[in-house]
């Protein structure tokens, strides 16, 4: 997860629910942030990710392009720079 990329998040409490969270976490040596954050992946762990339906025409555009690929008709782009100005 350390290379993951990361989004902060502020919540607000009220008083006694941050001291009840504050007396938790020390009591398993983390500070808040920590204590919050194994809250929420334990909660979160088992939870089915969403699978979307593709529409016809994007299934169809995807299907395209993977054959492209495994026919080996695509190209690796290694600087997008580059590539972007000899267009």
């Amino acid at each position: 997860m350390s290379n993951a990329q990361a989004t902060q998040v502020k919540v607000t409490l009220p008083d006694e629910l941050y001291l009840r969270l504050k007396s938790r976490a020390e009591r398993f040596g983390l500070n808040l942030a920590s204590y919050v954050r194994y809250l929420i992946i334990y909660d979160v762990k088992n939870m089915d990710i969403p699978v979307f339906k593709m529409s016809e025409k994007r299934e169809k555009i995807a299907l395209k392009a993977l054959r492209d690929y495994k026919s080996g008709e695509t190209k690796a782009i290694n600087n997008i720079d580059k590539y972007l100005s000899d267009m």
